[in-house]
């Protein structure tokens, strides 16, 4: 495959999976001590990366579970951020500067902090009062974030008795990082073949529904924006019909992304308008990744998972075609907070 390293890809998934006990027995801890909140707090694309997680606990349980911008929670913090809530801070550098900021505003209040990050010696990662540091780098960050961020939730979910399947669910979580390989493997042909298709294209609409929405909204934004500079519009799959149908006509590029969840229908929905009026719709599906021995609950919850790894080979592919690697930025240096 394009740019890839196996080993690598699967040591850090390995290690994201790896902190599925020792996030149940702290998740145990914080509720013994009167837990009473969760807010997940991270900086830019990273952020979508927590919102499948946060929906699981929508669906599943009345504890109050949400997300917030760092920058904007500086300005105006929401109601309960006191020493009975926990922020969990995600940054793969773990230097983030409105995440570094959001830090010390949380300390000063007294609220408890669990930070995820790619990298030990950092402020994110030395200074909040908890740490999970998995290494990891762009292109198999969206993975172990989608992981970690899960096992969160179902900690709390099953301290809370709220979840019988903890263990089974684990299981078949740590065989993922190989059955991921596989997804890659299988999705490489077609990887190449939709980078040429689309590499001379400035604008394309993704959308989505349910677990990943974010997905849809996190390449449109973080991968081929910020890293391509082509131009997308994320709309969520509830919303198409009410605006972004009308930019549908021929020659214009949409991508489908489909989960196994119970909003498949709305991304359905979708794809039925408009293959009647473009001729360049892309579909991606969870359901049509191969991963025996996981069953179809756990395949629920891991569906922008699914397609995280699918689109890391469009991605390889495409910045060589368009001889535009993914780190080159215009801005980013020059950036005042």
């Amino acid at each position: 495959m394009l740019n890839f390293d196996k080993d690598r890809f699967v040591n850090i998934q390995r290690g994201a999976v790896a902190i599925a006990e020792d996030v149940r027995v702290l998740m145990r801890k914080l509720l013994d001590d009167g837990l009473e909140r969760v807010f997940f707090m991270g900086t830019g694309g990273v952020q979508f990366l927590t919102q499948p997680a946060i929906e699981l606990a929508r669906a599943s349980t009345v504890f109050p579970v949400s997300a917030a911008f760092p920058a904007q929670v500086i300005l105006e913090a929401p109601a309960g951020l006191d020493e009975r809530a926990l922020v969990i801070l995600p940054s793969l550098s773990g230097t983030t500067k409105e995440s570094v900021q959001l830090l010390s505003f949380l300390k000063e209040r007294g609220v408890k902090t669990l930070s995820l990050t790619g990298h030990k010696n950092t402020p994110l990662g030395l200074d909040a009062d908890y740490n999970f540091t998995n290494f990891a780098e762009d292109d198999t960050s969206s993975e172990s974030f989608y992981l970690q961020t899960l096992l969160i939730v179902l900690s709390l979910l099953v301290e809370r008795g709220e979840y019988t399947d903890f263990d089974k669910t684990v299981a078949e979580l740590k065989q993922l990082p190989e059955l991921l390989v596989s997804v890659k493997e299988n999705y490489e042909a077609r990887a190449a073949t939709l980078a040429k298709e689309i590499k001379d294209e400035n604008y394309h609409i993704f959308t989505g529904a349910g677990s990943v929405w974010p997905q849809a909204h996190y390449y449109g934004m973080c991968i081929l924006e910020e890293m391509q500079w082509i131009r997308t519009r994320p709309v969520h799959a509830s919303d198409f019909f009410h605006g972004t149908l009308e930019l549908v006509e021929p020659g214009v590029s949409l991508f489908i992304f489909k989960g196994e969840d119970a909003c498949r229908p709305l991304a359905d929905r979708v794809e039925n308008f408009a293959k009647r009026y473009t001729d360049k719709v892309r579909v991606l599906d969870a359901a049509s990744a191969q991963l025996p021995g996981v069953s179809d609950k756990t395949r629920k919850l891991i569906s922008p998972l699914i397609l995280a790894t699918m689109l890391e080979r469009l991605s390889a592919h495409l910045e060589v075609l368009r001889d535009h690697p993914l780190t080159t930025r215009r801005y980013y240096k020059r950036v005042e907070y």
